[in-house]
């Protein structure tokens, strides 16, 4: 069924959104994969989001939100629907009295993680190098080195589905491994804000270049991948039953498991959705063949 994009379209045009057509999700993802999303819309304030996702859900469009990519495979095929992104003020990081930065769900983590260090604030050290947005890392409580989100995220600004904006805090959050309240729930993450402690400047500078430093070591940094494939499962650790299997190195087509870290599917060149896919797949029916165990995907898929 062709899908109707004019309500979507006029909303766009009418509240100053970018509308771009046929647009290749290659060019937005990490993994560097994927083919057209029939539109690409980009908000900038709360106005244009709750205008145009009004205007989707009026003519009956699917649509996904666009942060920086890195946990999406898009379908070599494309995406009948909408991307979209955030811009403007959803790209704004602040900081406000006691110890706290706001930031805009499109800023990526990096860059608040910056906007930390330069302000003497400790806490965020655990996410320099984890590559997303502030609001896909709240969206699926991002974390490393024994860090998450829900240990610094003070109070969240969402959308609903109806277009309402509230605010969420403490345990409304319902933060649990890689997953919060926003997981599934269709309400969109506007801004957060998250409570730091004050530090030593060099301090925090020197324990995010040796974190750096650890994951330029072990993991793939410089290839296309969507970070961590499987989510940790009960008692042990992905990478080490991929490679206990001996599938650290295995390859379809242009999709590999990283040799360096056998928990990343990196795209050595021109790989596909469906080689990604396939390579999960094997790697998940092997696992379970040899170690009894089911390992869960944590990479979105969009098809």
């Amino acid at each position: 069924m062709k899908l109707d994009y004019t309500l979507p379209d006029e909303a766009a045009a009418q509240t100053g959104c970018q509308t771009l057509i046929d647009e290749p999700m290659k060019k937005h993802t990490t993994f560097q994969i994927g083919g057209p999303a029939d539109r690409l819309y980009t908000a900038g304030n709360q106005r244009q989001l709750s205008g145009l996702l009004s205007a989707l859900r009026e003519g009956e469009i699917p649509f996904f939100l666009l942060g920086n990519g890195s946990d999406l495979l898009v379908a070599d095929e494309g995406f009948r629907g909408a991307a979209v992104a955030l811009s403007g003020e959803f790209g704004k990081a602040e900081l406000l009295p006691g110890n706290r930065l706001r930031s805009g769900a499109g800023v990526p983590l990096a860059r608040l993680c910056a906007l930390a260090r330069e302000q003497g604030l400790s806490g965020l050290e655990f996410a320099w190098g984890i590559p997303g947005s502030v609001g896909g890392a709240v969206y699926m409580n991002a974390g490393a080195y024994g860090g998450e989100m829900k240990d610094v995220v003070y109070r969240v600004l969402h959308m609903t589905p109806q277009g309402a904006v509230e605010e969420a805090e403490g345990e409304a959050l319902s933060f649990s491994y890689r997953k919060s309240r926003y997981t599934g729930t269709g309400e969109i993450v506007l801004f957060a804000q998250v409570q730091l402690t004050p530090g030593s400047g060099a301090e925090i500078s020197s324990k995010m270049e040796e974190l750096m430093r650890r994951r330029k070591e072990k993991q793939p940094y410089d290839m296309p991948s969507a970070g961590s494939v499987f989510k940790r499962p009960q008692g042990g650790f992905a990478a080490a039953l991929i490679e206990e299997c001996g599938l650290k190195g295995a390859s379809l087509g242009g999709a590999q498991v990283s040799p360096k870290h056998a928990g990343f599917i990196v795209n050595t060149g021109g790989a596909s959705c469906s080689d990604v896919l396939g390579l999960i797949e094997r790697i998940r029916e092997t696992v379970l063949r040899e170690k009894g165990i089911e390992l869960e995907c944590e990479v979105r898929v969009i098809r």
